[in-house]
């Protein structure tokens, strides 16, 4: 019963989260964001993840500004794209050589890396 429980709240929460994530932006969100999952941490109890959320929600609250994380999001795409271009042109060069557990292998991280910088782009509009 208490599972069932936790689990509906947590599921409220993020619910509520992710409609208030869609109106705020920049710093607004990303406090946002760690203010659910601090909640989060305290409905289970986790007093070392409670700890780093309040580390955190202290850090947003005194040094973030739009500008600066919109660069850092920025940086974060470029870098992501870096990655994502390195690894096409390995996969590239394993082609060539013809091994297909190598070209599976870096076909597997080229994928991971394309995720990667999905997310890292989706986190701009934030």
């Amino acid at each position: 019963m208490k599972f069932s429980k936790l689990l509906i709240i947590t599921a409220s929460l993020l619910s509520i989260s992710t409609v208030n994530a869609e109106v705020l932006k920049g710093c607004a969100a990303k406090k946002q964001d760690i203010e659910t999952q601090l909640k989060y941490a305290q409905s289970r109890g986790n007093t070392y993840e409670i700890k780093g959320l309040e580390k955190a929600l202290k850090e947003n609250i005194a040094k973030c500004n739009d500008s600066s994380l919109k660069y850092e999001r920025e940086q974060k795409v470029l870098e992501k794209q870096r990655k994502v271009s390195k690894l096409e042109l390995e996969l590239q060069k394993e082609k060539e050589k013809g091994d297909p557990r190598k070209i599976i292998k870096k076909q597997t991280k080229l994928q991971n890396a394309q995720q990667e910088l999905k997310e890292a782009k989706s986190q701009l509009s934030r």
